[in-house]
């Protein structure tokens, strides 16, 4: 056990804990008792808090454990989190815009609301809504990944049920004060959680370098190591096996980021248009920490670092890298200190992807499905019912899919995010896509998908599905025909789904609306919009 480093752990980890209860009172209403308090803020966070937020939000254990992970196991391909977040940003500036615009008039909470007022379908909404739950939960659980990889660092590996102790006191803890105090504690605590990360990575990308030998010294003995691997697709630089997954894995992952409740609940947590704009601009910041984090993979191997093993599979976690990086080459003090950064850089988006879930769950299920007179009090309490069940929920999908790197957590739940493009996104500016034909895209996007992401191979543990989000061409069927048989190239799986989803929801539509010209009906449902750029709010101009 790791002493110093576990006080260190516990006194920052009951810092933030206090301040996630004491964020009930932080700029609160006379009652949480409303979903717009408890789960949106209130919607009035200004820049600083927003930023904070929505940083928190999306920069998260995958920044701080898988990233770096992933760099030290596959080289360069763990450079596609770079420009992914970086083309995001100016992707989605209009968007977010417009959607906020959109609910900020409405009064809506969620994406699905969104859906349902742009298209007047509630099953269209529901779809969305489970998706974006289920898209969730693999991010929770990545977070609680990257939590019991620093757990392990300190000491707690067991195999049985007092092994996973610690993990589930400090995710009661999280439940606990995420159902008194809402988004607002995630909010405060990501104050602390920004600043102790910056430190611990700005000193980490100094000394280490230093102690090291320099980046020269650290590039040639990543580039050694990969060399003496027999993987085809690692390196200090992409080849022609990784290049393509690569590109569609960069491109998919910004498409994908925004869709993601979480992000959402951040972007309609601010008071104003001008306070986003500012913060579109001001996020790249973050990115800039991303790189400099994800070279710590490389330095990870310049330092003769080892994963431990896993107890419970006997298997080597490749996901302790990192802590292990902090507890071999820092003083214990200062390795307690980054454990802390990496284990609050897991809580603060865990809270705000189980608000936002449970927000989808109360909005677009409950309210619309269980409970159609629900009040306000009645939404609340049911959000933070959710909210409980969410965090649990997540643990499932490590017991069930077990991926070689913690990053395949994020991936898979891109490839299902991503069918809800169709539907929220490009119906934030056209409504020519008719509401059956995107249900029928998002059904064979998303079974396709799966059907995918089920014939990866896990060779870490042996399992011969879900090992994964890349898929080899080879491997790309499509009723019979394979295409690319034989070729070793690969792509990420999301990108390829949202393709059949587009294609099919374009000629169903096609068909639909070629069928009611020819029997003079008209099937269109919903509200059409238009933005007053110069007016925070968005005005509905017609309903059909």
């Amino acid at each position: 056990m790791q002493w110093t480093e576990l006080i260190i752990f516990v006194l920052l980890f009951g810092l933030v804990t206090v301040l996630g209860f004491v964020a009930s009172r932080w700029r609160a209403a006379a009652t949480l008792d409303h979903l717009d308090e408890w789960g949106l803020g209130g919607r009035k966070f200004g820049s600083w808090i927003t930023w904070f937020l929505v940083g928190g939000d999306l920069y998260t254990a995958y920044t701080f454990v898988a990233v770096p992970a992933l760099l030290f196991g596959a080289g360069a391909m763990g450079f596609f989190a770079l420009p992914y977040t970086i083309i995001a940003y100016p992707l989605v500036f209009l968007p977010v815009l417009r959607l906020w615009s959109v609910s900020r008039a409405r009064g809506y909470v969620t994406p699905a609301d969104f859906v349902r007022g742009r298209y007047g379908s509630s099953l269209l909404a529901l779809i969305v809504a489970i998706t974006g739950i289920v898209a969730t939960m693999p991010y929770i659980a990545l977070q609680l990944v990257g939590l019991e990889a620093v757990l392990r660092s300190m000491g707690f590996n067991g195999a049985g049920f007092l092994g996973h102790l610690p993990l589930l006191i400090a995710f009661v803890i999280l439940a606990l004060y995420t159902y008194q105090s809402g988004l607002r504690a995630p909010a405060l605590i990501a104050f602390v959680k920004d600043i102790l990360i910056y430190v611990v990575i700005l000193v980490a990308v100094i000394y280490l370098p230093s102690k090291l030998g320099g980046w020269d010294s650290i590039f040639s003995a990543a580039d050694q190591k990969f060399s003496e691997t027999p993987a085809p697709a690692d390196g200090v630089l992409l080849n022609g096996n990784n290049q393509l997954q690569y590109a569609t894995l960069a491109l998919g992952s910004a498409m994908a980021l925004f869709l993601y409740p979480h992000s959402v609940t951040g972007v309609l947590a601010s008071r104003g248009r001008d306070v986003l704009k500012r913060n579109m601009s001001a996020l790249p910041a973050y990115s800039l920490l991303l790189g400099l984090l994800a070279l710590l993979g490389f330095v990870a191997i310049a330092a003769g670092v080892t994963p431990i093993t896993n107890n419970a599979t006997g298997r080597p976690d490749s996901n302790t890298i990192i802590p292990e990086l902090f507890n071999t080459q820092f003083p214990s003090w200062f390795a307690g200190i980054a454990f802390a950064a990496i284990g609050i850089g897991a809580l603060v988006p865990a809270a705000i992807m189980s608000i936002a879930a449970a927000n989808l769950w109360t909005r677009n299920v409950y309210k619309e499905y269980i409970r159609k007179g629900a009040t306000p009090k009645d939404e609340a309490k049911q959000a933070k019912l959710a909210s409980l069940v969410v965090k649990f929920g997540a643990i499932l999908f490590i017991v069930v899919i077990d991926p070689q790197y913690a990053i395949d957590l994020q991936l898979i739940g891109g490839v299902i995010i991503l069918q809800t493009l169709p539907a929220v996104a490009i119906a934030l500016y056209t409504k020519w896509l008719h509401r059956w034909a995107l249900i029928a895209g998002w059904a064979v996007g998303m079974i396709w998908g799966m059907v995918l992401l089920y014939q990866i191979p896990n060779p870490a543990s042996g399992r011969l599905h879900f090992g994964g989000s890349a898929l080899a061409l080879d491997k790309l069927n499509i009723f019979g025909w394979q295409p690319f048989e034989g070729s070793m190239l690969q792509i990420y799986v999301g990108f390829v789904a949202l393709i059949a989803n587009l294609l099919v929801a374009v000629i169903v539509t096609l068909v639909i609306r070629r069928t009611n010209t020819s029997n003079g009906s008209d099937d269109t449902t919903g509200e059409d919009y238009h933005v007053d750029e110069h007016d925070e709010n968005l005005r509905p101009i017609a309903v059909h």
